[in-house]
């Protein structure tokens, strides 16, 4: 589906006192970052606000003057697009995923829950998310002009004076995926949130992708089961070397046009064997011991 993406990133945080909040860190990678991983195939991605550094490239803009709102930074960024289908997210959402921005995207067009001119996250309490959604750009288009002509201005102008005049659909929020960092509390809660027993596993394995710049389906449980394999029949050293080795050699397998997923796959069942044929010998030569002795 093509598509270009918008993010929000010029806000003043004054709840944050004035901090800048994109920057701001959420296990170790920028707000800004993790919201940009959640669109990595939008055909172009426009960010609006200042200049910083990012994990991928992005084009920068700015609503003028600054700080004029979200309704002139959305007009700013739009001008810079050119997709019939536009991604428009803030900078701030921690646990946004790429589940739940395909489900926007798709959505406008459900037969089931249309929506003429895109689709809006609504959040678990039942709140309209506008800076979570897809829209049609011809009608945003449209409505942001009579907006200024009958305002003369777009500054200051909030988010549903824009929206209300849409035919928007609307996708129910998973539990996180809305919630955004407004407040020193709101990003230690994020931060306490990564960190929890049933997640931890799984942010850590996307933080480091995107830190290496892979996008590769992991199965977690496999690796694990090799890791135990090899330390219990091994040595407790083994797992992780273990593991290192397996990706190496798929890898070079993927190099060689393997599919990376089968290639971890199968590479996982070798050493996993090979752990379990070095376990069974150690405990036939203590048996053998043992009878003889």
């Amino acid at each position: 589906m093509s598509y270009d993406a918008i993010v929000l990133a010029g806000g003043a945080a004054r709840r944050l006192g004035g901090a800048d909040k994109p920057a701001l860190s959420v296990g170790g990678r920028a707000l800004l970052d993790r919201v940009l991983d959640a669109c990595p195939d939008a055909r172009t991605t426009v960010v609006v606000g200042d200049r910083r550094a990012t994990a991928r490239p992005v084009h920068w803009t700015r609503e003028d003057p600054p700080g004029g709102g979200p309704v002139a930074a959305l007009d700013a960024g739009l001008r810079r697009t050119t997709a019939e289908l536009v991604l428009v997210l803030s900078a701030d959402l921690p646990f946004l995923d790429r589940e739940t921005v395909r489900a926007l995207l798709e959505a406008p067009s459900a037969p089931e829950a249309p929506g003429q001119d895109g689709a809006m996250l609504r959040d678990p309490d039942g709140r309209d998310q506008p800076l979570v959604a897809a829209y049609r750009a011809e009608p945003l288009r449209r409505e942001i002009a009579l907006l200024a002509a009958e305002h003369g201005t777009l500054t200051g102008l909030p988010l549903r004076v824009l929206t209300a005049e849409l035919d928007l659909a609307r996708v129910t929020s998973r539990p996180l995926a809305s919630f955004d960092c407004d407040t020193w509390d709101d990003l230690a809660a994020a931060r306490a949130r990564i960190r929890e027993h049933g997640s931890v596993l799984e942010q850590w394995i996307t933080a480091v992708k995107s830190e290496l710049g892979i996008d590769l389906t992991v199965d977690t449980k496999t690796l694990l089961d090799l890791a135990r394999d090899a330390a219990h029949g091994v040595a407790r050293p083994a797992a992780p070397l273990t593991t290192f080795l397996v990706g190496y050699a798929a890898a070079h397998a993927a190099a060689t046009g393997a599919d990376p997923a089968q290639a971890v796959a199968e590479a996982s069942r070798k050493a996993a064997d090979l752990a379990l044929r070095w376990a069974d010998e150690a405990a036939a030569d203590s048996a053998e011991q043992n009878g003889s002795g």
